[in-house]
């Protein structure tokens, strides 16, 4: 009996191991540009990046980092989904029917995301809103980040 709990025991140790955290970042990017102007998108990466490759070390604070040697060309992905989602303006303003059809798009992006064994760990966003009549301008990005 005791055999039997130890092997259990080293067997769940074992799984826990080798089921490391997996993480996945689904990014909408929403335009509050007026008259539609704006591009409204949800963006999720389908391939791997290696941040060894792309990151450098500082030895004193100031000096002896190579990220010089490290080109903007070599961080982009080519392989990503691309949803089209619609803009929060449109001519007469605030849409609230564009709102109600994002999260409805959101929504789905969620229940697949969950469906696909993803637990939604953390939700974080920002703004850069319409400073006034000389802007018009702006975006509101929200990350949902999921592990499994």
């Amino acid at each position: 009996m005791k055999t039997k709990f130890l092997f259990t025991l080293l067997m769940v140790a074992m799984i826990s191991v080798a089921t490391a955290q997996e993480y996945k970042v689904v990014t909408t990017v929403e335009s509050i540009i007026p008259a539609g102007i704006g591009r409204s998108r949800m963006i999720s990466p389908m391939q791997e990046v290696d941040t060894d490759l792309y990151t450098t070390e500082r030895t004193n604070g100031k000096k002896g980092g190579a990220q010089g040697d490290v080109k903007r060309k070599a961080l982009k992905i080519d392989n990503f989904e691309e949803t089209k989602m619609l803009n929060f303006f449109s001519v007469t303003g605030i849409n609230f029917q564009n709102i109600a059809s994002n999260d409805a798009m959101i929504s789905d992006k969620l229940s697949s995301m969950a469906e696909e064994g993803w637990e939604l760990a953390f939700v974080t966003s920002g703004v850069e809103s319409d400073a006034g009549i000389d802007d018009g301008q702006g975006i509101y990005i929200t990350r949902y980040v999921f592990k499994r």
